[in-house]
């Protein structure tokens, strides 16, 4: 844990208008205070490390008594969510996997609607491949492929060469997911003090992750509805602030749902290999299209373009499934390598022999998923547009989420509060961008079962006072696999 002791640490009216009213759910006050400051934690919205106002500053900005705040961070700090520092004051803390997962239950041990995160249930594909990989298991030597086993490297080298992009399996790191791709590519590249180019709104893990690195994000705007728009702004952020890297997301970025045309992306990999910046391209998404056609890989026909693919299986087939990777030249990969086998043997051989077969139907697993994810994004915009009129959204060609604009004067994290206290957890807008940018906005996963797509709605709906709107939304069409 780095703790903010340079006195950055959120002030005290800051966090109250994050936290809102206090009270009025049934509960003791300082319970109360603490349940939404564990929502605004849960959510991102005040960083771990970050140190939270005095007791008596927040007290008076909430108007409430010394003794209930100092009584809520008590409990923070008896829950793991904060930690108190002699002489610094009480800082956030960084939740174990227990306490965080706890969050998704209410006290009672009722069910909550999870929209906090956009993925999938898991693919009808995937229960055979586990069966017919633990069945033919081999389980001679070590057991250990620090890179990946050939087999999985070949397999997603193969996908590569198909979609445009010629790859052997000597390009290919295994990692255990996107996030922990992620994590590599900083760990390995970026140095403290360096600038990383990031899309803005972006994909909140990579910043932390670039953040763990030392590293310093420079955000540039992206709009859905004007994509490549970015390349000129890229090049202006490039020019005046030096970057060594870029993280981008050139298809369905996670929250916009902005994608790249095939222009664009040729123009924006050459911009930035003539600027010197090394392109980290995250396509977990880039499979999910579900209108129109695919586009090339990034930097595909751009000679001397450095850049480093992300991909992984957690969206396409299911995020229990822990298989993701990292392509790039053969250097930059065995630079990588060095320094994944630092820190870890190998991704579990299973997992990785249930990806080859995966991969081996990889296009009917797709048809399977885009299918499904169609309707369900069909049946959120309809339900959206019928009980939510003033709220505005494009309709993605792929992805996983709707990214709304909410009304004037109506805050993400307000909304995040009230839905919270009628069991529908979200992420607010500002847990996508840097400061307090986005609070006007909120990301919607069409990811879920349609009963509980409605039922979000519904209750969206009931915690924004009249907003609700008439009409009959399209019922759920019959799931296709």
């Amino acid at each position: 844990m780095v703790f903010d002791m340079d006195g950055s640490g959120i002030d005290a009216p800051a966090l109250a208008e994050i936290i809102g009213p206090v009270g009025g759910d049934g509960q003791p006050l300082y319970r109360s205070l603490a349940g939404g400051l564990r929502r605004i934690i849960a959510d991102g919205a005040v960083g771990a490390g970050k140190r939270l106002p005095p007791e008596r500053a927040l007290s008076i900005a909430l108007g409430v008594s010394r003794v209930t705040v100092t009584s809520a961070y008590r409990e923070l700090r008896e829950s793991g969510w904060a930690e108190a520092v002699h002489g610094a004051g009480t800082f956030v803390a960084t939740p174990s996997e227990e306490t965080s997962w706890g969050t998704m239950m209410r006290l009672d041990g009722g069910p909550v609607l999870d929209f906090v995160n956009a993925a999938p249930e898991a693919s009808p594909f995937l229960a055979g491949a586990y069966a017919d990989a633990v069945a033919n298991l081999r389980t001679t030597g070590h057991g250990y492929a620090p890179s990946g086993t050939i087999e999985l490297r070949s397999a997603i080298a193969d996908r590569y060469s198909r979609r445009g992009l010629p790859t052997t399996a000597d390009q290919i790191v295994v990692t255990s997911g996107a996030g922990d791709a992620a994590h590599l590519v900083f760990e390995t590249f970026a140095r403290p003090g360096n600038r990383v180019l990031i899309e803005h709104p972006t994909y909140p893990g990579a910043v932390e992750a670039l953040e763990s690195a030392g590293a310093h994000a420079v955000p540039v705007p992206i709009d859905a509805a004007d994509p490549d728009r970015f390349i000129e702004d890229a090049d202006r952020a490039a020019r005046q602030n030096a970057p060594t890297l870029a993280y981008l997301m050139p298809d369905f970025s996670n929250p916009s749902g902005a994608r790249l045309s095939g222009n664009g992306r040729r123009r924006l990999a050459a911009t930035l290999a003539r600027h010197g910046v090394l392109t980290i391209a995250d396509e977990v998404a880039a499979d999910l299209v579900l209108d129109g056609g695919p586009e090339e890989p990034y930097g595909a026909p751009v000679p001397g373009a450095a850049t480093i693919s992300i991909g992984s299986l957690s969206k396409t087939v299911w995020g229990g499934l822990r298989v993701g990777w990292v392509r790039s030249d053969p250097e930059l990969i065995a630079r990588m390598a060095r320094t994944y086998a630092r820190r870890q043997l190998s991704v579990s051989i299973v997992e990785q022999a249930t990806a080859v077969r995966l991969l081996g139907v990889f296009e009917d697993v797709l048809a399977a998923r885009r299918t499904w994810l169609r309707g369900q994004r069909d049946l959120l915009a309809s339900h959206m547009a019928a009980e939510l009129p003033s709220w505005q959204f494009r309709i993605p060609d792929g992805g996983l989420s709707l990214w709304c604009a909410l009304p004037d004067g109506l805050s993400s994290n307000d909304v995040v509060r009230r839905a919270a206290a009628r069991d529908l957890l979200l992420a607010a807008g500002t847990r996508f961008g840097t400061g307090y940018a986005f609070d006007d906005r909120l990301r919607i996963p069409f990811t879920k079962p349609s009963g509980e797509i409605i039922a979000a709605v519904s209750v969206l709906a009931g915690t924004v006072s009249g907003d609700a709107g008439r009409g009959h939304p399209v019922e759920p069409a019959e799931l296709v696999v």
